[in-house]
């Protein structure tokens, strides 16, 4: 029994005829992409070598558009389920050499063809479970990335407001990252703390003012001392003139 033939494959096609490459290296580079998914193989294209690859690349995103536009079929349910290379015509040059002979120079050609086709079912429940997995370890990760930031932050705050004198449980709170279910006690003892800290500034205030009135005083009573002599001087230079 014969298999099906090659120009009667299902699937949505796009032909590139007379490319300027030969078909031995387009082959090379179709084996890259035969059976994977379109994703995999605009990949794979994209960063091969080869420069036919930029010309298979260019008829793999052909066949992707006509099975969008004529069968309604998106590229992510698309792999590449046949490619293949013919030989094309060959270009016949000839180059001199010596003693008046010529070489022939032989400028082959190939036809390019790549057909897609839709994945099947199965196939595209797993990719879907596998992507939906993904997308959930992803936003897993980015969740308790920012519960982490929050906790340091927090604690980065707490550190920098809280004094310490501050009850050991609330440093355990913090530290234990149970601050949202804490936080009515974490407000109530760090305003307390903060009362404290306020209450001792003033009363380190007072003491201050205290000392600085002080030393005004004892300041304003060695001025007096100072300035009794004078007088006494003063009255003692009247004395004299008063018997002359």
């Amino acid at each position: 029994m014969t298999g099906v033939k090659t120009n009667e494959r299902p699937g949505t096609r796009a032909v590139l005829k007379h490319s300027g490459v030969s078909a031995y290296k387009a082959r090379e580079v179709l084996d890259l992409i035969r059976g994977k998914d379109y994703q995999r193989a605009s990949e794979i294209l994209e960063y091969c070598d080869r420069e036919v690859a930029f010309v298979i690349g260019k008829v793999l995103r052909s066949a992707a558009a006509n099975a969008f536009h004529n069968d309604g079929i998106d590229a992510e349910e698309l792999f590449v389920s046949a490619c293949y290379a013919d030989e094309g015509t060959t270009l016949k040059r000839w180059r001199p050499r010596a003693r008046g002979r010529a070489t022939r120079i032989r400028k082959r050609t190939c036809h390019v063809t790549v057909i897609v086709s839709r994945m099947a079912e199965e196939e595209l429940s797993r990719r879907r479970a596998r992507v939906a997995a993904d997308a959930a370890d992803r936003r897993a990760r980015r969740v308790a990335g920012a519960r982490r930031q929050g906790r340091a932050s927090a604690a980065a705050m707490a550190e920098e407001s809280v004094t310490p004198e501050v009850d050991e449980k609330v440093l355990a709170v913090v530290a234990a990252g149970d601050v949202a279910e804490e936080a009515p006690e974490l407000d109530a003892a760090v305003e307390h703390a903060l009362a404290a800290d306020n209450q001792e500034d003033a009363e380190a205030g007072d003491e201050v003012s205290g000392v600085k009135d002080s030393e005004a005083d004892s300041a304003k009573d060695a001025s007096g001392e100072e300035d009794e002599p004078a007088e006494s001087d003063d009255d003692a230079s009247g004395d004299e003139e008063a018997s002359d």
